[in-house]
C-alpha cells in the first residue's frame, strides 16, 4: 500500500488516480497507523513552503514521517512535498523544514523570465531509478517560484534550466522527489510514477 499523505494541501485526487493508473494500491490518508503499515509514501505539497509545514505540523505526522524515512521506506516528494524535505527556504524564513536534507530552498533567478516558473520544461538527467525508461531530454510540468539546493550536489537526479539550473528532482538511497508535477506530465510523467511504484 501506498499512503498519499492528506495534510490539507496538494493536488491529492490527481496524484491519487495517476498513481492508480500505473498499478500503484494507493490510499489518502492522515492516520499514523497508516503511514506505519505504508509499503511507500507520497508527500505532495502546493503553496507556500510556510503553509505547508504548519498544515503537516498540525497533522502531528512529522515525527511518524521522519522515523519511517530513516527507517528506510520509500518515499516520493512532490512540489512543495520535495522542498520541504530541506531545512528551510526563502520563502518562509523562519519555518524549519523536514531537514531530512541539508541545504535550502531559494528563488529561481530566472533574469527576465516570468515568475512563477509555469509550463513545461526539458529536464536532463543521469542514472537515475525515477527516470527509467525514459530517453533524451523529456518535458514535464512545472508551476513553483523557488526551488532546492541542496548541500550535498550528489542527490540532484535531475535538472532543467529556467534562466538558471533549476533541481528538478532529488534521490538518495530510499528518498525520491520532484520538483515537477508527474501527475500533470502525461506520458512521462506516469512512467516516473510508475518507477516509483514499482522499486
Amino acid at each position: 500500500m501506498i499512503i498519499l499523505v492528506d495534510y490539507g494541501v496538494g493536488n491529492l485526487y490527481s496524484v491519487a488516480k495517476a498513481t492508480a493508473y500505473v498499478g500503484g494500491d494507493v490510499k489518502i490518508s492522515g492516520s499514523v497507523d497508516d503511514l506505519k503499515r505504508a509499503e511507500k509514501i507520497i508527500l505532495p505539497g502546493v503553496g507556500a513552503f510556510g503553509d505547508c509545514m504548519k498544515n503537516l505540523e498540525a497533522t502531528g505526522l512529522i515525527p511518524t514521517i521522519k522515523r519511517e524515512v530513516a527507517d528506510g521506506k520509500k518515499i516520493l516528494g512532490i512540489c512543495v512535498g520535495m522542498q520541504i524535505l530541506f531545512a528551510g527556504s526563502e520563502e518562509s524564513p523562519c519555518v524549519d523544514g523536514l531537514k531530512i536534507f541539508g541545504g535550502h530552498v531559494r528563488k529561481i533567478r530566472a533574469g527576465n523570465l516570468k515568475i512563477p516558473h509555469m509550463g513545461w520544461n526539458s529536464v536532463k538527467f543521469g542514472d537515475s531509478k525515477l527516470f527509467a525508461g525514459l530517453s533524451g531530454e523529456p518535458y514535464f510540468y512545472f508551476v513553483h517560484s523557488y526551488h532546492t539546493d541542496p548541500d550535498d550536489k550528489k542527490i540532484i537526479a535531475a535538472t532543467t534550466n529556467y534562466g538558471e539550473e533549476v533541481t528538478a528532482a532529488i534521490e538518495f538511497e530510499n528518498i525520491f522527489a520532484t520538483q515537477f508535477h508527474p501527475e500533470k506530465s502525461g506520458d512521462v510523467g506516469l512512467q516516473v510514477l510508475k518507477n516509483f511504484v514499482e522499486l
